[in-house]
């Protein structure tokens, strides 16, 4: 039985074949120049520009003669855009970085949009609707696991890495801003005495190359985990209606792996927003342990200690 390019797609033996990047340009040498998740990236930063802007030019204050109307955003889109603003950098930054707030929200903002994009456009099936382009037009990528665009570029390890690298300069810079590089130096102790300096300087410089780590591996587990789900169960849905079960068997598994793929495919929307907030959120956290105004709550939490004993 002739299968649908459709359930070709579902059918691919191992998973990771719908997860991996696939190559699209590589040099004399075989270095790759361009991927699909190279495509993806590339996207994901246009969206962020675009969206952002055109969500500010609706966000911002009309003219005057509408009077108290021109302070409201009517653009439902717009409106969205601007409660996630605003949230973030009320509800989550603010209470952190206090009167910094304004000058590190711009980054933040970009850097959680940013990831937000390349989340979700790894949610859409690219690389599929690619395939289907190409059993109809026979040019052969699929066969040579080869495209231009598509995938999930948050679930490269350079990519978050890089990311996490970015995050790990505007974290230590701001910090040695803040502090001044003998501030900076100083909080590598910890506030400990003298004799356990040896003990805790170490501690703390690999501290500051664990958080980006950190960062760079959660997007990273998270992102793939699912997707590898999620390509596992398409799996069980093209076998299942393929002639590689019997059918009496298969059209059960088909079923309960369509809707268990649906309800999975919810969550990871979820997780895509959730996984941007987290990497936005934690780098934040990381700025505000380099500061001054950390350091004043530190020593009002050991005040009120002192003063209850």
């Amino acid at each position: 039985m002739q299968m649908a390019p459709t359930l070709i797609l579902a059918e691919e033996a191992n998973p990771l074949g719908h997860v991996v990047n696939h190559s699209w340009w590589q040099s004399a040498d075989g270095v790759w120049l361009w991927s699909a998740q190279t495509g993806t990236l590339v996207l994901a930063g246009l969206l962020t520009v675009i969206v952002l802007l055109w969500a500010a030019k609706h966000i911002g204050t009309g003219p005057a003669g509408k009077g108290n109307e021109r302070y409201i955003t009517v653009n439902p889109f717009a409106h969205m855009i601007e409660y996630i603003c605003s949230y973030l950098r009320d509800n989550t930054v603010r209470p952190l970085l206090g009167g910094r707030t304004d000058a590190f929200m711009p980054f933040l903002w970009t850097i959680f949009f940013f990831i937000l994009f390349n989340n979700v456009l790894g949610l859409i099936p690219i690389l599929d609707v690619l395939n289907l382009i190409d059993a109809g037009l026979g040019l052969g990528w699929h066969h040579q696991h080869s495209a231009p665009i598509g995938g999930t570029a948050t679930q490269n390890l350079f990519v978050t890495g890089a990311l996490a690298l970015i995050a790990a300069l505007v974290i230590n810079v701001a910090g040695m801003k803040e502090l001044g590089v003998g501030g900076y130096l100083k909080h590598l102790t910890a506030g400990t005495p003298v004799l356990l300096w040896p003990l805790m300087i170490p501690i703390e410089v690999m501290g500051t190359f664990i958080k980006p780590v950190a960062l760079a591996l959660r997007l990273f587990a998270n992102m793939t985990a699912g997707h590898i789900l999620m390509a596992v169960l398409f799996s069980f849905a093209g076998a299942g209606v393929s002639g590689a079960m019997n059918y009496a068997v298969g059209v059960p598994v088909t079923l309960v792996s369509c809707i268990a793929t649906a309800l999975i495919y919810f969550l990871e929307l979820f997780v895509a927003l959730l996984q941007a907030f987290v990497f936005m959120f934690l780098t934040t956290v990381f700025i505000s342990q380099l500061s001054h105004h950390h350091d004043h709550e530190h020593d009002e939490a050991h005040g009120h200690e002192h003063a209850h004993a």
